[in-house]
């Protein structure tokens, strides 16, 4: 599961399950992701105060809980700097996971997702425990295996606050028999440290280097301060050389692959024996790219399969898609 393109057919990722339909990271967005034939899901890992590790995209929850809503936590609402940036809101840190299993999910982005938003309230957060335990669930359901792409967030950020992301990571997944080789699994990290750090402890995955179109990551922003390397150095030659051997994939913003020749990117990074996966691909025009946007509100469809088409030509080895049907129909069909 390494790579598919070579065969026409690029790895199908439900990015935090399936969104489009349910709120993200819930388990009935996995299991509609599943049915709907992903080849991996991609989880996001954070940590609670008492370490253990919960299923959220950030840290922050206001938008993606009713954290809001329960009046016991409105003295946890404060503001805090995760790299580089000021936020204000509830963070996981600040819960155990006693206190965060009373919360409930919503959609993120209501007014695009009216469908998703409908089952606002009804699901509590997982823990990654929970997650890989659907994902067997949902193999042996299905017949099939399927994989994790496993994103761990702001680790910089949370060792300076005590905790260990590799070490908790490596913990949960040696628990759950998923890190010595068992099952299909990929790592990724807009941070490289944290992702050697879990090379070092033995954990046998496939390790994915996330890049943003700007910016700089937070881990060497914090060792080297202006003179950080940025993710566009990491994407030049160079970078990919340096990177050969370090990790075994990139996984880099789809504008990355439609504005530039994503093509010519793509091809340097296999010279080198890198993977390459894109995110995120989703129909609705607010997150199209201008070109493929067509006239109405932001929530209707463009085409979307002219954007993808695009993607899919560059020879990308994976797409994270938020509506696994339509991911499915367009790359595999």
């Amino acid at each position: 599961m390494t790579r598919r393109n070579p065969l026409g057919t690029p790895l199908i990722i439900g990015h935090r399950g399936a969104p489009g339909y349910r709120p993200e990271h819930t388990a009935s967005a996995y299991r509609v992701a599943f049915a709907m034939g992903v080849d991996a899901v991609e989880p996001d890992v954070v940590a609670t105060s008492d370490g253990v590790l919960v299923i959220r995209h950030e840290n922050e929850i206001s938008g993606t809980t009713d954290v809001a809503d329960h009046p016991e936590f409105a003295d946890r609402r404060t503001t805090k700097r995760i790299d580089g940036e000021d936020l204000m809101g509830w963070f996981t840190e600040d819960f155990t996971w006693a206190e965060l299993r009373t919360l409930r999910c919503r959609e993120r982005i209501p007014a695009i997702r009216p469908e998703s938003a409908a089952h606002d309230g009804t699901e509590p957060i997982l823990r990654l425990t929970d997650l890989l335990a659907l994902v067997a669930e949902g193999s042996a359901i299905h017949d099939r295996e399927i994989g994790v792409v496993l994103e761990i967030k702001h680790a910089t950020y949370f060792a300076g606050i005590g905790h260990d992301l590799a070490a908790l990571v490596e913990r949960d997944l040696r628990a759950a028999g998923w890190a010595s080789g068992e099952h299909p699994l990929w790592i990724e990290s807009f941070e490289q440290t944290v992702l050697a750090e879990l090379r070092a402890r033995g954990v046998v995955a496939h390790y994915v280097y996330l890049l943003e179109a700007e910016g700089a990551p937070a881990d060497l922003v914090a060792r080297d301060g202006a003179a950080a390397r940025t993710y566009a150095e990491a994407l030049t030659p160079r970078g990919l050389d340096d990177l050969t051997g370090v990790v075994d994939g990139i996984s880099v913003d789809k504008l990355l692959l439609l504005e530039g020749d994503g093509a010519a990117l793509v091809a340097r990074a296999h010279e080198r024996g890198l993977v390459v996966f894109t995110w995120t691909c989703r129909p609705e025009n607010a997150f199209l790219d201008e070109r493929f946007r067509v006239p109405g509100e932001p929530a209707a469809f463009g085409d979307y399969r002219a954007e993808w088409a695009r993607i899919g030509a560059s020879g990308v080895d994976g797409v994270f898609v938020d509506h696994p049907d339509l991911g499915v129909d367009a790359f595999r069909r």
